[in-house]
């Protein structure tokens, strides 16, 4: 698949909680959204994904403006970390 020209790219963040409790539930913001989990899930996604916002917000960024070592950076500070093990 041929990639889009950088300014055509638009970065998103994007949840998935695989826990449930029988409910759907989707949240969009700027530049992320989340579907799925249950209601303790979604909320800890939808709080975390607006604090990443808020976080780039403080440093004068979008999330399209960030590195990945950024990126992690400030997840970290919400409390995620990135899962590097190898999948097969």
């Amino acid at each position: 698949m041929a990639r889009l020209p950088q300014k055509n790219q638009k970065a998103m963040m994007v949840g998935v909680g695989l826990d449930t409790d029988g409910h759907k539930r989707i949240t969009q913001g700027d530049n992320f959204a989340l579907v799925g989990g249950t209601k303790d899930t979604h909320e800890e996604m939808t709080e975390k994904a607006l604090k990443i916002n808020e976080k780039l917000a403080d440093r004068g960024k979008r999330l399209d403006d960030v590195s990945r070592e950024e990126f992690d950076d400030i997840a970290h500070d919400v409390g995620l970390r990135r899962d590097d093990s190898e999948q097969n």
